[in-house]
């Protein structure tokens, strides 16, 4: 017969034994994942489920073009939350509910809190906790995207899409992937990089009159090389107005305006003395409009005091057609050079009653054609897209 004692010690080992078999259970089946915490209540049954996820809990630094997925085995998802600042990240689940993939992009030195909860086939839950930390960017590592025309705007036909980046974009496969242009009616057309800060859409002919116009850059953290990323997402809708397409000869020294095809006004002017000051010739397209501007010839170059300098004080009626200082405008000095000679600077001169006229029908955008000199027009000087082909054109695509 065994004594008090001795089972009372016999006792002691079978407890030790079996607290020491449940803690073995709950470590392999249905402990922690490596990436994040799944707490239990002693003696409850363990979820044969297991969560992971692909951003490991308490990171810090994490990319912000990185993806949040979170897959389970051995059960199901009844729940996924990630929060940052309260707001809820957006992302899809899978049809078998056996994963949940982000579909919005990180943002920059955010906190981001991950819930879940899934379900085995015997219907035990398991829990996920966890959360992590992006990478801050300085505003000289997030490049911002504008747009022009604004958005709104009615222009002409010959308006190009513009997009500009004020930090410089060395991925432009990167960045072009993420952005659109969609066309009412729809027309066939291609991007252009211009720059590293500025690139280009164009349609392969002029605008159709009425397209309704969208530029979409998505580019909300998405890399744009060199450690840089997308600030912000933005959209813009502008409208493309009639056909007003201008064409200047600078042999006979008149320009003619067409609207929708049809010849309304002939014009004479003058244009840039040869071979000194010759007017490029090509495809230009109306940039800006002043009702008066002040010109000087020392922001191309010459001394306003000397013998071909010039100072001049609300010029009226003002375009610009080119960077470098081609305008439209009244030019009251040379109404008598004005179908006879070319006497200006590059600028193209006329009457200050036909400036008013033609400022007053005119919009950003318009089409104004030159012809007649051996000084072309460039892609870069201005709005100069339609002096390539469109071949060409779309050879500055990256994609």
């Amino acid at each position: 017969m065994r004594s008090r004692r001795t089972w009372t010690a016999l006792a002691a080992v079978l407890i030790l034994a079996g607290a020491s078999a449940c803690s073995q259970a709950a470590g392999t089946a249905g402990g922690p994942t490596s990436a994040g915490t799944s707490p239990s209540a002693t003696g409850t049954p363990v979820s044969a489920a297991q969560i992971s996820s692909t951003i490991a809990a308490g990171s810090v630094g994490v990319k912000v073009n990185r993806s949040l997925r979170l897959d389970v085995v051995n059960g199901t998802f009844t729940s996924v939350s990630v929060l940052s600042k309260g707001a809820e990240v957006a992302g899809t689940m899978s049809a078998d509910k056996a994963s949940w993939q982000s579909t919005a992009r990180l943002l920059p030195g955010q906190t981001y809190r991950v819930s879940s909860v899934a379900v085995d086939s015997s219907g035990k839950q398991q829990t996920y906790q966890s959360q992590f930390r992006t990478q801050a960017l300085a505003l000289n590592q997030q490049t911002f995207p504008s747009f022009f025309p604004l958005p709104g705007s009615t222009v002409g036909v010959g308006m190009p899409v513009v997009i500009r980046f004020d930090v410089p974009v060395t991925d432009h496969e990167s960045i072009q992937k993420h952005l659109t242009v969609t066309t009412v009616p729809a027309q066939v057309g291609a991007f252009h990089w211009i720059s590293n800060t500025e690139v280009h859409w164009r349609p392969q002919k002029f605008w159709k009159p009425g397209t309704k116009v969208t530029v979409n850059a998505d580019i909300k953290s998405v890399p744009a090389g060199g450690g840089v990323f997308g600030q912000t997402s933005r959209t813009s809708t502008f409208t493309i107005g009639r056909s007003m397409i201008s064409k200047v000869d600078t042999r006979t020294d008149q320009l003619k305006v067409y609207r929708n095809g049809t010849l309304i006004r002939t014009i004479p002017i003058t244009t840039g003395k040869q071979p000194d000051f010759t007017t490029r010739s090509g495809i230009k397209v109306i940039v800006e409009k002043h009702r008066t501007i002040d010109m000087n010839s020392g922001t191309i170059g010459i001394d306003p005091g000397s013998p071909q300098g010039y100072n001049l004080k609300n010029v009226e009626f003002a375009m610009r057609l080119t960077y470098s200082g081609e305008f439209l405008h009244a030019a009251p000095w040379s109404v008598a050079s004005q179908g006879h000679a070319n006497v200006s600077h590059g600028c193209t001169g006329m009457s200050t009653a036909n400036a008013g006229w033609l400022f007053a029908n005119s919009i950003i955008g318009d089409v104004v054609e030159y012809t007649g000199t051996s000084r072309p027009m460039t892609l870069t000087n201005g709005l100069g897209d339609w002096n390539l082909p469109f071949a060409q054109y779309g050879q500055g695509s990256t994609l």
